[in-house]
């Protein structure tokens, strides 16, 4: 998930066009991006979307529902738990038994809705109590697929300067780390500012070298941005190659470790090298018979 699209749940007429987009993920908005008098419209427009979805086009379906606390939550989920819907997001947790609740309430709708394909949770980490409990948060249910970052809740409310990149990769590594804990990915959150293409590339990159899997974007003009950014590229993909070329030869000569392109690999590069290969297998990248495109990389 390079790059995954916001859509108001309120502008149906945007929703044929993110789908046209080369987002990786669309993620129809039922919280901020709807004013309280058309909640009940935005969500009527994102269930009838997601129930004349046939599938195939390969975008993650996500929508992000108004908070467990609220008096929305309850009929967003009604609405929208479907089977074409990948990701329940679920703003301003900051316990794990909100996200134990939503679990709860998604295990009885897919059983009386016959749906087979489990419904995952992408966690929002987006207050200072979110982000003390990170870890928490993201082990709390195994549907937690990952977390993903907000940055502008988080940042604007403590008055946080948003270009501060100590402050910014304070906050993206941290996140990450309690991703890393239970075994998820972590996702970066939106950057509101159109203009400014060189801060969100900036941003991106940062979330890249830390782990992350993609980005958030507001507008199509970013999307090409966050799918460039989260590729691996020509260099990683070979070099990613040519380790588990060199890992098959060293099992067969009883070594754990060796080098290649001097430097040193054990089980952590090796691992590393398998899901550049599955991300790039995936991504069309590598070829579907190459020996060396295998392995396993982060869900989403």
């Amino acid at each position: 998930m390079r790059s995954k699209l916001f859509v108001p749940g309120s502008r149906p007429e945007l929703f044929a066009k993110a789908l046209a987009s080369d987002a990786d993920a669309l993620s129809f908005d039922l919280e901020d991006a709807v004013p309280q008098a058309r909640k009940h419209e935005a969500r009527d427009a994102v269930a009838g979307f997601l129930a004349s979805r046939a599938g195939g086009d390969g975008k993650l379906m996500v929508v992000r529902v108004n908070a467990w606390e609220t008096p929305h939550f309850g009929a967003d989920l009604d609405a929208v738990a479907q089977p074409a819907l990948d990701l329940l997001n679920l703003p301003k947790a900051e316990s794990p038994r909100a996200i134990q609740a939503a679990a709860r309430q998604l295990d009885r709708l897919e059983r009386e809705r016959g749906i087979v394909r489990p419904i995952g949770i992408l966690v929002n980490i987006e207050t200072p109590e979110a982000l003390a409990c990170a870890a928490e948060l993201a082990g709390a249910h195994p549907r937690v697929a990952g977390l993903q970052v907000g940055l502008g809740d988080l940042f604007e409310d403590l008055g946080v300067d948003r270009r501060d990149a100590a402050a910014v990769h304070h906050v993206l590594l941290s996140i990450r780390l309690a991703a890393g804990r239970a075994g998820v990915w972590a996702c970066d959150g939106a950057y509101a500012d159109l203009a400014d293409r060189e801060g969100f590339l900036a941003e991106a990159r940062m979330a890249r070298r830390l782990g992350y899997v993609g980005k958030s974007c507001i507008h199509p003009s970013q999307v090409a941005a966050a799918n460039d950014t989260f590729r691996p590229t020509d260099d990683e993909i070979r070099h990613a190659a040519r380790v588990l070329q060199a890992e098959r030869e060293a099992a067969r000569a009883g070594r754990g470790a060796f080098t290649v392109d001097d430097r040193m690999v054990d089980a952590p590069f090796i691992r590393r090298a398998g899901a550049v290969m599955e991300t790039a297998r995936r991504l069309g990248l590598a070829d579907d018979d190459d020996p060396t495109a295998s392995g396993s990389g982060p869900r989403g």
